[in-house]
């Protein structure tokens, strides 16, 4: 483009030929980022709260596992919907394609996220907040419950991790 912009990369004027061109890729790209952002920083922050409910009484500790599941319900959920279609519109508004390697890898990743969320580190936090509700912290399965949970949520954050490597560094192979 004559107008300094990449080639293939959607550049559309405000008022049909005349005006400003506006950048539509960097706009998805500044919305996936920032929901990247939300999904992930709340996601780390589910660590914190276990952490700070141990040795807390029942009551402190249902608050803390109710926090997390609002907080993945209402932010981290929502973020991550928004991070598939904006990355989907930026492929199709840009050069790039799905079969690039660092894309189609990040695809996958985020496909497994998927399966390790839903099957691996929800039903374990669930698992945990009905010990906590019913048993109590005393219970004899609560401390293998925290350590499911903590350590599901680790494996969790690996194809995140793997993500976040492949939007930084885009390696070819």
């Amino acid at each position: 483009m004559e107008d300094g912009g990449p080639v293939g990369y959607a550049m559309v004027c405000r008022s049909g030929t005349r005006g400003t061109p506006v950048d539509w890729y960097v706009f998805w790209k500044l919305l996936h980022i920032a929901s990247a952002i939300v999904a992930v920083g709340t996601n780390l922050t589910y660590f914190v709260w276990l952490r700070a409910m141990r040795g807390r009484p029942q009551p402190a500790q249902s608050f803390a596992l109710e926090t997390i599941s609002g907080l993945d319900r209402r932010l981290a959920n929502p973020a991550y919907m928004v991070l598939p279609t904006t990355g989907v519109i930026m492929v199709l508004i840009s050069p790039l394609g799905f079969t690039t390697f660092w894309i189609a890898v990040a695809i996958g990743l985020y496909v497994l996220l998927g399966v390790f969320g839903g099957a691996l580190f929800v039903p374990a936090l669930r698992r945990l907040a009905a010990i906590v509700n019913t048993e109590g912290p005393d219970a004899s399965g609560y401390a293998d419950a925290v350590r499911r949970v903590s350590a599901r949520g680790l494996v969790t954050m690996l194809p995140v991790a793997g993500i976040l490597y492949l939007m930084v560094f885009k390696p070819t192979p």
